[in-house]
């Protein structure tokens, strides 16, 4: 560990340790410096993870900036929802989503359903239960059951008492009060005597949530409430693929009344793809194409020490300690033992880290 982060100290440490090729570092103008006063000769090579971490920092500047005009953008979207006239009809309610568990159990009873109605068919048709049990390969009580029952079974079991429902009395008053974190509501049953872990608490506290109609606004001076800046960084950044519709529509009315902001946006999406070998985009044309956004004094200070991110993209060093014995391990070992002996020590320095 070097006593401070100036260029000078680190100048007159490579100096006595010649023989340094590669160096990887953060976008510190005094790292670059000494690097080059003290090494010319080595590879400056820019953090990726560093890169990244400037990247989400100056798309939360460019918001910053844009505040204003966002929060007017989202005024827009959280329109009262006006009265159906007479006549007409109300607008459909939204559909609920469906779990994982719950399209299985249906799916489930579809197959016994349809195995009842050709059950009952061959019935009707005077085929004898044990010719009906052979061919649907149930047994002849089964097939028996379900005929004189006229459905098939729903198999559901029946509700047990949840070890909650003695407190369940002081959690719907907590709740009425206005309390709604989970993790308190567990800690203050703990001292009333329950047993029970956190996790049941977070499931009924999200049961109630759900089973809580949404409030519907009536004027526009609640609406314009906006995400955090680090949220709404994460929201504009990711793949539209991936978020649910309502956030999905917020970024695309933002980005439509924000044209500034989806221009940096766009920059920003490439570069982070590119940064993360995701694209093989030219570095030069992204960094070309920022000039006229939001990003063009950041790109700027890209522009700056293209070298050493080109190098970042092109070479595998990096300043991560787990990644750079990775990286290590690929260069030194790969030879020596193989790729199954190599994906055996690189388990282990994941494992370690």
């Amino acid at each position: 560990m070097l006593p401070d982060r100036q260029a000078e100290t680190l100048a007159e440490w490579l100096r006595q340790h010649p023989g340094i090729e590669i160096v990887a570092r953060d976008r510190a103008g005094a790292y670059a410096d000494g690097i080059r006063q003290g090494a010319p000769e080595a590879v400056q090579v820019s953090d990726r993870w560093h890169l990244l971490r400037n990247l989400g920092d100056a798309v939360r500047a460019v918001i910053d900036c844009h505040h204003g005009d966002l929060r007017r953008a989202a005024r827009q979207i959280e329109q009262p929802i006006p009265a159906p006239m007479a006549g007409e009809t109300p607008p459909e309610q939204a559909i609920p989503r469906v779990t994982a568990a719950q399209r299985r159990r249906q799916d489930a009873y579809a197959r016994r359903h349809n195995r009842y109605q050709e059950a009952a068919r061959q019935r009707a048709a005077g085929t004898s239960i044990s010719a009906i049990a052979a061919s649907l390969g149930a047994e002849r009580k089964t097939v028996r059951r379900w005929l004189r029952a006229g459905k098939a079974p729903l198999w559901r079991k029946p509700p047990q008492g949840s070890i909650l429902m003695q407190h369940e009395a002081y959690l719907t008053k907590r709740w009425a009060e206005g309390c709604r974190n989970a993790a308190l509501l567990w800690r203050e049953l703990l001292a009333l005597g329950f047993s029970g872990r956190p996790g049941i608490v977070r499931e009924w506290a999200e049961s109630r949530r759900k089973a809580e109609p949404r409030a519907q606004t009536n004027s526009t001076s609640t609406t314009g409430q906006l995400p955090a800046n680090c949220h709404l960084a994460r929201l504009l950044m990711a793949d539209d693929n991936t978020l649910p519709k309502t956030e999905r529509d917020l970024v695309a009315h933002l980005l439509d009344e924000v044209p500034a902001l989806a221009a940096a946006i766009t920059v920003a999406k490439k570069l982070n793809a590119l940064l993360r070998r995701k694209t093989s985009d030219s570095l030069t044309e992204i960094l070309d194409a920022a000039i006229g956004t939001p990003l063009k004094d950041f790109t700027a200070g890209l522009r700056r020490d293209i070298t050493a991110i080109q190098a970042a993209l092109d070479l595998p060093w990096t300043t991560s300690p787990v990644e750079g014995q990775i990286n290590r391990l690929k260069m030194l070992k790969r030879a020596m033992y193989g790729r199954a002996g190599f994906q055996l020590l690189r388990a282990r320095v994941l494992h370690a880290a």
